[in-house]
């Protein structure tokens, strides 16, 4: 699913998986580009992000957990100090109850989007 023109990852997409994206786009969140992690469509929404990949049935999965964003960048979420934080190179902020609660219902509804006919 990925080829590489000019030694540049593009990621190809089957018209069912462009349609999931389309419909993903249609319900508030943004596509977006990770360069960083070409072999997947950036999907965000208000301070939350998560990639997709496309898998051989035609339909988009989760490659990891949805993050907080740092700066536009994604986040890691780690455990210091019996603390929860996010954090994406130096930068770090709490992983309070409230980011929690949101990148909660942004991982519901995206799962809910993927899990729905294109």
């Amino acid at each position: 699913m990925l080829s590489r023109t000019e030694n540049v990852a593009v990621l190809e997409l089957s018209p069912k998986q462009i349609r999931i994206l389309e419909n993903i786009a249609k319900h508030g969140f943004a596509i977006v580009a990770f360069p960083l992690y070409a072999s997947a469509a950036g999907v965000r929404n208000g301070n939350c992000a998560a990639l997709l990949a496309p898998i051989p049935n035609g339909g988009m999965r989760l490659v990891s957990e949805p993050c907080w964003l740092l700066n536009g960048n994604l986040s890691v979420r780690i455990r210091k100090n019996n603390i929860e934080w996010f954090v994406w190179k130096k930068q770090e902020v709490e992983a309070t109850p409230d980011r929690l609660a949101e990148v909660a219902e942004f991982r519901s509804e995206l799962e809910d989007l993927l899990a729905a006919k294109a």
